[in-house]
């Protein structure tokens, strides 16, 4: 019996010296793939974080699914863009019966708005992306106060590589003529750039992807493009190319490539991460830019 009460006793000393288990770990759901990179980067490896719409994945027409509402209600925290973006997030939430804390990230930032709806793509500023990386911090450390220290310089030092990213980014884009500074995209996710950079974004369809088009507000659009051009069209990663490509055919505008608006891309992709999304988009909306000035 002794024997068997030591074997216990040392084997409670090993298993308290082991590192945290994926179990004792703070439990996080994030709305979508940005989002839920956002707060991988602050927490680091003290937290198991679920995404719930996931890389090339459009969260304006997503319908949870069970294992969705099941990661909700263990979360201990939930993590949601806000302004109006996941339209069943307050379903999803009342319906899993969760007792997770509720951040949104978009708290104090000021929104845009869109023929007058808000805009809920803060995240393509990434002076925004900040505020958003600060919103996280500030709700881990109050979900847990014992690991607030290292949420905090996990969100320094990653501000720190956003800000980088925003300089360079305003000195490059600063460089294009006014003549090449009007982007032409499948939806109208992109406000909070334009305004960000000096850019001028036109989009058939408004912030949501759902929405179709009128034939008079394409004709519109058409007409004006015909009338002062564009600096080039993009298709996105989230929305089906066709009205980009009718575009193209009817105003002679080249397709400069593919944007990532709402949503990173899957493994292996060129926009596996926040700042991967951005590089991405900056480095094609240049390249395409360029040629056309």
């Amino acid at each position: 019996m002794r024997r068997l009460f030591n074997v216990v006793l040392v084997l409670g000393l090993v298993l308290t010296a082991l590192p945290a288990t994926a179990q004792d770990k703070l439990k996080i759901v994030a709305s979508f793939s940005i989002l839920g990179d956002m707060v991988r980067q602050v927490t680091g490896e003290l937290a198991s974080v679920t995404t719930i719409v996931g890389p090339d994945a459009d969260a304006h027409v997503y319908m949870p699914n069970a294992s969705d509402a099941k990661a909700v209600a263990n979360a201990d925290v939930i993590f949601l863009n806000g302004l109006g973006f996941e339209t069943w997030s307050d379903t999803l939430i009342k319906t899993s019966g969760t007792k997770a804390e509720v951040f949104l990230a978009t708290t104090g930032i000021s929104p845009l708005k869109v023929e007058g709806e808000i805009d809920p793509h803060a995240w393509n500023a990434l002076t925004n992306g900040v505020i958003y990386v600060t919103n996280i911090a500030d709700g881990l450390a109050s979900a847990d106060p014992k690991n607030a220290a290292t949420y905090k310089a996990n969100a320094k030092a990653y501000s720190a590589r956003l800000m980088a990213l925003h300089t360079r980014a305003t000195a490059e884009l600063n460089k294009l003529p006014e003549g090449a500074r009007t982007v032409v995209t499948a939806h109208d996710a992109f406000g909070y750039l334009a305004k960000a950079y000096g850019l001028n974004f036109l989009a058939p369809v408004g912030i949501d992807t759902d929405a179709e088009p009128s034939a008079k507000a394409l004709t519109k659009l058409i007409d004006h493009l015909k009338k002062v051009g564009a600096g080039a069209l993009f298709v996105e990663n989230i929305s089906s190319p066709t009205l980009v490509h009718q575009i193209a055919r009817e105003t002679g505008i080249k397709i400069g490539g593919r944007l990532f608006s709402d949503a990173l891309s899957e493994r292996g992709g060129p926009a596996t991460s926040y700042e991967k999304m951005f590089e991405h988009n900056l480095g094609t909306l240049i390249a395409a830019l360029q040629k056309s000035s």
